[in-house]
């Protein structure tokens, strides 16, 4: 007997030093499968911040590098692979200073401003809401406005939706066909002020909701068509008060969304580097991306009190993870590299999104070109593409199919006596009846071995595709663009009913099954 056990024990240590942890298993219950994923959980943000619109999107019509009225075209092809649903503008906190008609008309006659929020810089307004509808319908995607409630009035916001929305005579529709667009763009997704408890208007949340009410009651949807979704400014992370304020104060009928906002940050005075973090460092930020979870399970919880319905959607407009800017960068545009880490950030963050999506049906990673946790980084002409757009463009079969409830049982990634869940996974079903499986292995030391256990689905072929990298630090840059980027895998076999896979560690892999 002790010499059986010594031999266990030898092949337990062999297998550690491997890289190889215990096995995990995955249970996925087809017959449970009921809610839909909303494609807008794969939403993005651009508010005016460093280079994300200036120097970002937008080059002018003038400029060499190939763009259509002034937006590059490669951010346009790029974003379009990516299946981009939706796009939130022009803020954030930008968007409580932002006065819509100083962006329209002749662009030689729009007044400048200062942007207060980032930088201090004086922007000309050369880009403005035909800019970035007209961007949209570039892009396909659905706009999402975020309206000035902060230093704004109802008339404004009021104007606003007239201007983009009526068809018929009226003063802004006229105005609108004087600067060169008949037909109305249609907007239905409407934000009413952005983080109102704080750079929005340090509001109390009683206050905050009087306030909404106010507002969405001359928001109108001009063409009657039930389309129109107003969105409250919601909690900052585990505010739950917040959430039970509006629910409470606001009636059901006027309210489309409720926003809440969650960043992966180690510390707000001391955030650490976005490239050369330790492993402690690492850990800190998992923990606070899965922190999301919880989150979104409380704030769900909170509005299933007054709304059990969930007719309401929870609104995720801002996520992702926030790091010290690079070093010679203007501190105020928030301009940080991206590397494995924000792969993981992002494949565990979509996965709760998937898991969660009978309330979360909105979502917008926190920003899309250049920002935080950017899809795509820019550098005079050159472009590259981040870990995370990747991992977005892996996800982005998830979008509008049948999600597959799931539970996971497994191992734990330790550090320092600390346990984070080392696997996390969702899944789907398409129109077409094929299966998705996303599966992200967060520990940067151990492969996983998972055995997912399909149920009764009929299939013939097993194809997957995997994102990693040899170290966590590592990224794409602008010399060598290329080193991190999605190829496929086939460390995977499928049994019977039982799909077993070994994910490397810190990788992110989406499984197909047809």
């Amino acid at each position: 007997m002790k010499k059986k056990c010594a031999l266990l024990l030898l092949v337990l240590v062999a297998a550690s030093k491997l890289g190889f942890a215990q096995q995990n298993t995955i249970a996925i219950n087809s017959a449970a499968a009921k809610v839909t994923i909303s494609k807008n959980i794969y939403g993005h943000f651009a508010e005016h911040l460093g280079h994300c619109i200036y120097d970002g999107f937008y080059v002018g019509d003038t400029s060499k590098i190939p763009n259509t009225n002034g937006v590059r075209n490669d951010i346009i092809d790029a974003l379009k692979k990516l299946k981009i649903p939706n796009l939130r503008w022009p803020g954030g906190c930008f968007a409580d200073t932002y006065h819509w008609k100083d962006g329209i008309g002749p662009k030689d006659k729009r007044p400048a401003m200062v942007n207060k929020w980032w930088g201090g810089v004086t922007e000309d307004n050369s880009f403005g809401t035909h800019d970035f509808l007209n961007m949209c319908e570039l892009l396909g995607a659905e706009p999402y406005l975020s309206g000035n409630v902060g230093s704004g009035t109802v008339q404004e916001l009021a104007d606003w939706v007239q201007y983009t929305n009526f068809k018929g005579k009226s003063p802004m529709s006229d105005l609108r066909t004087q600067n060169g667009r008949t037909e109305p763009w249609k907007v239905k997704l409407w934000g009413i002020g952005n983080e109102a408890w704080g750079c929005g208007g340090n509001m109390k949340p009683e206050y905050y909701a009087d306030e909404y009410r106010k507002y969405a009651t001359f928001i109108s949807d001009w063409e009657n068509s039930g389309g129109l979704l107003r969105i409250a400014s919601g909690a900052s992370d585990a505010d739950y008060n917040w959430t039970e304020t509006l629910m409470k104060n606001i009636p059901l009928n006027m309210l489309g969304g409720v926003a809440m906002h969650h960043y992966s940050v180690l510390d707000w005075n001391k955030k650490g580097p976005a490239i050369e973090f330790s492993e402690e460092q690492y850990f800190g930020i998992m923990k606070q991306a899965l922190l999301m979870d919880e989150l979104v399970t409380k704030h769900a919880a909170v509005m299933d009190k007054y709304d059990p319905a969930k007719k309401i959607a929870l609104v995720v407009d801002e996520w992702g993870g926030w790091y010290d800017v690079e070093k010679g960068t203007n501190p105020g545009f928030l301009y940080q590299q991206n590397t494995i880490r924000d792969a993981m950030i992002a494949g565990v963050t979509l996965n709760i999104f998937n898991n969660h999506a009978d309330r979360v049906r909105i979502a917008n990673l926190a920003q899309c070109v250049n920002v935080l946790q950017a899809v795509i980084l820019t550098n005079k002409e050159k472009m590259i593409l981040t870990p995370t757009y990747h991992v977005m463009e892996m996800y982005n079969v998830h979008q509008n199919a049948t999600l597959l409830p799931l539970t996971v049982t497994g191992n734990d990634y330790t550090f320092n006596g600390q346990k984070l869940p080392a696997v996390s996974a969702s899944a789907s079903k398409d129109s077409t009846g094929a299966i998705h499986i996303s599966l992200v292995n967060i520990d940067p030391a151990h492969a996983q071995k998972i055995d997912v256990n399909i149920g009764d689905e009929k299939v013939k072929t097993v194809a997957a595709k995997v994102l990693t990298s040899k170290k966590l630090q590592d990224y794409n840059s602008f010399t060598e663009p290329d080193k991190i980027k999605p190829v496929v895998f086939k460390d995977l076999a499928l049994n019977k009913n039982i799909l077993s896979i070994t994910v490397p560690p810190t990788a992110v892999i989406v499984v197909t099954l047809k």
